[in-house]
């Protein structure tokens, strides 16, 4: 450790830009001289304490976690194969946590401190970062990272990994191909992002689609134009809602608009794109299962109505959607649990049946 210690100072106090590749070829020419038998993992600690997240980096290098926690304690967490493991890795103190969190959202052009004690960062490999320090988080800094992993690229990976049979399958494939507006539901971490991407792989590649996202997570194919929202920045300006990004996407010619997750008001936009013209869309909201995302989606669309009734907005709903698609995590392994149809105002269950 005092090893690695002396090699940070002396890439701090040298000129070396702060860039990844860069700070080691420096860090290989000081150890050259002071320490030639140190081994590589040496060097990696240095750059990771400069750059990245220091301690948690060699988490986030690791395919099989998708998700890094960081406690107030300082300790570590990560979930692998859908199971939280307590990790060996410590920050030393609380300014730890909150130096490798400001060093990974000023690049961003994103602040947090006291006046400003919450951060939601989309970072450059794709990961979701979420921070929050006292006071806002009683005990000490926490972080959570989610990792962005496609283990599944396509309808038949899914079926190779267990998490659909060939019914349902078949199903989704001839719901994208018959241009079913489409609503993916379930938990935190079931998989509704990597289902969305899956359904992506069936659309034709000579259609138009704009997706909309609080975070950009999705990895669409073909023809694809992608919007992201942002926050305002330190002085209160600058913040583009998903709402309104719903609306940009609505001019911007689109064949299908795919909403990554409808958290807001956005609902009543996402709503009224699928009923005009816009079929074969698709979205994600989190819910417990298909009934419950129906009513979370007609509470959400009712607080951005203006001068427009709950009955208006529940025949707009359920005319606008085709198929909802739930996934749940089950004994570590997410999979498709339900598909139902929405016929009329009631829903049909495709399957299992």
């Amino acid at each position: 450790m005092a090893l690695i210690d002396r090699l940070v100072d002396r890439l701090l106090t040298s000129h070396v830009p702060l860039e990844r590749g860069a700070l080691e070829e420096a860090a290989r020419g000081m150890l050259a001289a002071e320490a030639p038998l140190a081994p590589p993992e040496v060097i990696a600690a240095a750059v990771d304490a400069l750059v990245g997240l220091g301690p948690v980096e060699p988490l986030l290098r690791d395919a099989a976690v998708s998700d890094v926690l960081v406690n107030a304690d300082g300790s570590v967490w990560v979930e692998r194969a859908g199971r939280l493991q307590r990790t060996a890795v410590r920050f030393r103190d609380a300014a730890d946590v909150v130096a490798a969190v400001e060093r990974v959202i000023a690049p961003l052009g994103l602040r947090i401190d006291r006046a400003s004690p919450a951060v939601d960062a989309r970072l450059r490999d794709g990961s979701r970062l979420h921070a929050v320090i006292p006071p806002a988080s009683v005990d000490g800094p926490v972080v959570a990272v989610r990792r962005f992993t496609q283990a599944v690229e396509d309808l038949e990976g899914l079926r190779a990994a267990g998490a659909a049979d060939d019914a349902a399958i078949a199903i989704l494939r001839d719901a994208v191909h018959a241009r079913h507006n489409i609503l993916v539901t379930g938990g935190t971490g079931a998989g509704k992002t990597t289902i969305l991407n899956v359904l992506s792989r069936e659309i034709p590649p000579g259609e138009r689609v704009v997706t909309v996202e609080d975070a950009a997570e999705l990895r669409l194919a073909g023809h694809v134009v992608r919007l992201e929202a942002r926050p305002a920045n330190p002085e209160g300006a600058g913040e583009v809602t998903v709402r309104q990004l719903v609306r940009h996407a609505l001019r911007l010619r689109p064949d299908r608009i795919v909403v990554g997750e409808v958290r807001g008001a956005e609902a009543l936009d996402m709503i009224q794109a699928m009923s005009t013209g816009h079929s074969g869309s698709m979205s994600t909201v989190h819910a417990n299962g298909p009934e419950e995302a129906l009513w979370r989606l007609e509470s959400m669309a009712l607080s951005g109505a203006e001068r427009v009734s709950e009955v208006t907005v529940r025949r707009q709903l359920w005319s606008a959607l085709d198929l909802v698609v739930h996934v749940e995590r089950h004994r570590g392994t997410r999979r498709v649990s339900r598909i139902a149809r929405i016929e009329g105002d009631t829903l049909q269950e495709m399957w299992p049946c």
